[in-house]
């Protein structure tokens, strides 16, 4: 049997405009790595060590850590009771709505399943790294961890029971993200949840359930200028995007530069560009850091491609 095993998951973004909640797409600009390492012991202790990227304070107690509540919970539902080493590397900022938790969580299921070769299921992996969404969110959700560990495009169905439906993007989709260099709240996701309405108008409802659809239609069609017509949320980003200092003048410049479509990236502050070729892809990505810049912000951009999901990278 393995003693150690190592696993990474990639960036990714939610929402989409008006999917939230449903919506997931894995991305290419960063990747979280997680290595797993059996210790002597065996009463169940797990001892988290983090390095790389900390834009804010990511805890390494195993209850608020989104890694550490997935091995957790792993071990008891397995009765696996092993002292376990972990070890984090951030790659993905944290608290910047690009999955930073769920690229630990899902890294850490993706390596748990590997080193003790359960054999589970994507969708119960799903599942398991939905667990560490609790430790910046305050509660489950798949939008994002279910992009990181299957990549591509993802449909979250909650209701009458959890499905993953996965569509492969079209090949010329092109994400830009810009970044903000701004404080973010610790467990920023539950704050950014806590600002939107309780209540919209059924006009609203209407205009993103069709925008919601055109975007689907896009990724079965894999047309990118229609997966961009459908990104227009009229209900969670007029809410949010006053936490971003800067929204209009990047959104504004992004389009202006070629951008087909621009919104938050999942809960924010970071902002995301969608185009159907790399060609534009640094002028937009300079259109979007001026745009922060105008606000005295400065930012990082990544221009990217939907990532093909986690997957494990060594085993000793």
């Amino acid at each position: 049997m393995a003693k150690s095993c190592t696993a990474v998951a990639p960036s990714s973004t939610a929402n989409l405009g008006p999917g939230y909640d449903v919506f997931g797409l894995g991305l290419s600009a960063l990747e979280d790595t997680v290595r797993i390492t059996k210790a002597s012991g065996r009463s169940r202790r797990i001892t988290i060590r983090l390095s790389g990227e900390k834009s804010i304070s990511i805890p390494s107690n195993t209850e608020s850590n989104s890694a550490g509540l997935v091995i957790e919970k792993m071990s008891e539902d397995f009765d696996l009771r092993y002292d376990l080493d972990v070890r984090i590397v951030k790659r993905v900022p944290a608290g910047f709505g690009m999955g930073s938790s769920a690229a630990s969580a899902a890294a850490a299921a993706v390596a748990f399943d590997r080193l003790f070769n359960l054999k589970v299921r994507k969708s119960k992996l799903i599942e398991y790294a939905a667990e560490g969404e609790i430790a910046s969110a305050g509660t489950k959700h798949y939008d994002n961890v279910s992009g990181a560990i299957l990549g591509g495009f993802v449909i979250v169905r909650t209701i009458p029971e959890l499905e993953f439906i996965k569509i492969i993007p079209p090949e010329d989709l092109v994400l830009v993200i810009a970044v903000p260099t701004v404080k973010v709240a610790c467990r920023k996701t539950e704050v950014a949840r806590s600002v939107l309405p309780k209540e919209v108008p059924l006009k609203n409802v209407i205009r993103n359930v069709s925008n919601a659809s055109t975007i689907v239609a896009g990724f079965i069609l894999k047309d990118t200028k229609m997966i961009a017509r459908g990104v227009d949320d009229v209900i969670v980003e007029p809410a949010r995007k006053h936490l971003i200092p800067g929204f209009d003048a990047v959104k504004s410049k992004a389009l202006k530069s070629g951008a087909l479509a621009v919104t938050i990236s999942g809960a924010g502050p970071s902002m995301i560009s969608f185009l159907n070729s790399r060609k534009n892809g640094k002028l937009v990505a300079h259109s979007m850091a001026a745009g922060f810049k105008e606000s005295k912000i400065k930012s990082r951009t990544f221009v990217c491609h939907p990532s093909n999901g986690a997957r494990v990278v060594s085993v000793t």
